[in-house]
């Protein structure tokens, strides 16, 4: 089995996140916005970063996102 951060990005900790009013919660990439969660989906997000933390929460944060293991990740315009 290849282990899941072959090039080891996930060490330099790229994505955060923070909670927002209103049962929101917005990912960051590079300090970027990538992705806003609302309702329940934020919520479920929050308990699994409730008990994770370093490398593991990276890990859910980049599962979360979708495509990021291929390096053609871009950030969201902003309108």
């Amino acid at each position: 089995m290849t282990p899941v951060d072959q090039r080891d990005i996930l060490d330099e900790e790229p994505f955060g996140y923070k909670e927002l009013k209103d049962k929101k919660v917005q990912i960051y990439w590079n300090n970027k916005p990538v992705l806003l969660l609302k309702g329940g989906e934020a919520l479920k997000l929050l308990k699994k970063l409730g008990n994770s933390e370093g490398k593991q929460t990276q890990l859910i944060l980049a599962k979360i996102t979708g495509n990021f293991k291929r390096g053609n990740e871009r950030p969201l315009q902003k309108d």
